[in-house]
């Protein structure tokens, strides 16, 4: 058990962070490169693979701060013109061909998460443009002299080397295809099955869902309608945009992080996911100065933890209404339909903020 759950911890940050990991073992690829030509003396394709070493810690540095298209497009290139040169030099039958392979589930795994709808073409066209490559460099130097003649040793070394870099390659990228969209979706349905007896909790986010979250509203009201509370009315800005971006994948991502915060800054409340990018926060016990204080500081950790998915950081702001049990408002629904008016008031007024006073009439 405890086993699985570092093999899943581990995959978890491999699917979360392969475009870093990939531009790591690409830059671990070519200094093994680098060492191997130096050894055979080949200063062309010394030079070449220095070259590249410092073309992957570029990318390394692009990935850290989550621009995965650059480094996307680099390794593409990188391998394409790399291929090219090796065999020019070296020849077609050293394995230098099994690199250009080598990225093809590269191209497919990032492409699908990079590419969306009808732009999915483009991975295509990368996938002709690397086969066209193979073709043009096998008929051209298929049969030609190499310009330097390595030694056996050499030679065995940069073909078995090379392919197991293939192999790898596809095992890799396989392994974190079936994670990512076979084991994840068989827990997500097999989740969705135990929660089916109790559906009083939303499956995405694990918070209260409006039969959960009413009962328990109603039922603190209904026992002393004297007793404070305060209710918040939360809503992510632009969650669409996200989810356009990034897929719904992404706006999964970003909604469970925000949960999480959620859940750690206001512990002891009871929280429900009201619908879509909707949170709605019941403060049981709790004065409004108090409450406007807590949601303020919400808002600010929201801001400012950003969600991590592939390796790019996605910021996300939310604007919330807040609300008071007075003398005017007793009744749960009205106050959660106070703070919904406020918390839209605020969405047509600049948006990440937090409204707590009275709106006018739309």
């Amino acid at each position: 058990m405890k086993n699985s759950k570092i093999v899943n911890k581990i995959m978890h940050f491999l699917v979360h962070n392969g475009i870093l990991f990939t531009v790591v073992v690409m830059c671990f690829v070519h200094a093994t490169l680098l060492g191997i030509m130096t050894a055979a003396k080949l200063t062309p394709l010394i030079e070449f693979n220095i070259l590249s070493v410092i073309v992957y810690i570029f990318c390394i540095f692009l990935c850290r701060f989550g621009h995965i298209m650059p480094a996307y497009i680099s390794i593409i290139v990188e391998v394409s013109v790399y291929t090219v040169m090796s065999t020019y030099f070296i020849g077609l039958h050293n394995g230098s061909f099994c690199f250009l392979f080598s990225i093809v589930p590269i191209i497919i795994y990032f492409g699908c998460f990079l590419f969306k709808g009808a732009k999915r073409w483009i991975i295509a066209l990368l996938l002709v443009l690397n086969f066209s490559i193979f073709a043009v460099l096998y008929f051209i130097f298929g049969d030609a002299k190499p310009y330097y003649e390595l030694t056996p040793v050499f030679r065995h070394i940069l073909v078995i080397f090379s392919m197991f870099v293939m192999v790898f390659a596809v095992i890799f990228y396989n392994i974190l295809y079936i994670y990512s969209s076979e084991v994840e979706m068989t827990d997500l349905e097999e989740k969705n099955k135990e929660l089916s007896l109790d559906a009083s909790e939303d499956v995405l986010t694990g918070l209260l869902n409006r039969r959960g979250f009413m009962p328990l509203v109603e039922k603190y009201v209904k026992d002393d309608e004297s007793k404070p509370f305060c209710i918040s009315f939360c809503d992510l800005d632009n969650f669409k945009r996200i989810n356009d971006s990034y897929g719904h994948d992404g706006g999964d991502e970003v909604l469970r992080h925000v949960t999480n915060i959620i859940k750690r800054e206001m512990h002891g409340c009871d929280i429900c996911r009201w619908g879509g990018e909707e949170i709605v926060i019941f403060m049981k016990d709790v004065s409004f100065d108090a409450a406007r204080e807590k949601m303020e500081n919400l808002r600010k950790d929201i801001e400012t933890n950003p969600t991590v998915f592939f390796n790019r950081r996605l910021n996300v702001t939310v604007t919330i209404g807040v609300a008071e049990n007075d003398s005017e408002h007793h009744k749960p629904e009205e106050i959660i339909k106070l703070a919904d008016e406020r918390m839209y008031y605020g969405k047509q007024h600049g948006k990440n903020i937090v409204i707590s006073e009275d709106v006018p009439e739309f």
